[in-house]
């Protein structure tokens, strides 16, 4: 009798905990649904074709498109994944396979570690700093340096968790019909990860296309369409920070627009990665 109440109440805790914690998940879910609702609804009003076309006329009872600030957040995350993503891979190659062979793989794995916490607007006065007052004049090459700073630790965790999942089998049954270890880390267990790596490149890839600090201390921003990161280079999250909190309401509705690009970029980039995540694979 005892052991038919016990479980019977504990059936009850049970039910009582799934019940809280879909009501808090429901909860959680419409308020999600009420900010991204009232963002399209204000977003999709003010989106038109001439805001992918059109450059700033300098008017803000006209302020015209977004076209500079979005070719430039291309052209920023391009840069910065040029230089990031080759970077962090090899860190993360570094501290999965040649961890054991060498003292620096504790101290680099910590700096990582702190690196990936690092605020945002640290990362753009140490750009600042560094890139735009020894050069004397804001540049896209130091806000491209600073999204890139940002994306090495990200990528350098994520490559090392993944080549870690890979078998040790893999290894030796490389290394026993005579390849040497590179040649084994490069044919045998880098392809084994793919899909897990790609799937941390494109996490940072999306964790940097919506910073806005490192690029105001850095990057600054144009109103002009430039392709030179040797200039003031124009991005959309600038952008829209700048329209956002100016007085006018004809920028302000452009920078509902833009955020609702924003969001949907970073949208698609999700998307992207969950799909890379299903694809098949060891270390998936």
């Amino acid at each position: 009798m005892f052991r038919s109440f016990h479980n019977s109440l504990t059936r009850a805790q049970s039910k009582l905990m799934f019940g809280i914690c879909a009501l808090f998940t429901v909860i959680i879910l419409g308020l999600l649904g009420l900010v991204a609702g009232y963002l399209v609804s204000i977003g999709v009003g003010s989106l038109s074709w001439s805001f992918f076309t059109e450059l700033p006329t300098g008017r803000p009872e006209s302020p015209g498109g977004m076209r500079h600030a979005i070719e430039g957040t291309v052209i920023l995350i391009a840069l910065a994944s040029f230089v990031g993503i080759p970077l962090g891979l090899l860190v993360g190659i570094y501290l999965a396979e040649y961890s054991k062979e060498w003292w620096l793989a504790g101290p680099v794995r910590f700096i990582a570690d702190v690196l990936a916490g690092v605020p945002s607007i640290v990362v753009g006065i140490l750009g600042y700093e560094l890139l735009v007052v020894p050069l004397g004049r804001y540049n896209g090459w130091a806000g491209a340096m600073a999204l890139a700073f940002i994306m090495v630790p990200i990528v350098a965790r994520t490559t090392e968790e993944m080549l870690r999942l890979v078998p040790n089998t893999y290894r030796e049954a490389s290394l026993a019909l005579g390849a040497t270890k590179a040649r084994t880390i490069l044919r045998v267990v880098v392809p084994a990860a793919t899909g897990s790596i790609v799937t941390g490149v494109m996490l940072a890839v999306a964790r940097v296309a919506g910073e806005t600090a490192p690029l105001l201390f850095t990057a600054l921003g144009s109103r002009l369409l430039t392709r030179n990161p040797n200039q003031p280079f124009p991005s959309l999250t600038v952008q829209v920070f700048t329209y956002a909190t100016g007085p006018y309401p004809e920028q302000k509705r452009l920078a509902w627009a833009g955020i609702l690009v924003l969001i949907s970029l970073i949208f698609v980039l999700n998307l992207a990665i969950r799909y890379m995540a299903r694809r098949p694979g060891i270390a998936s």
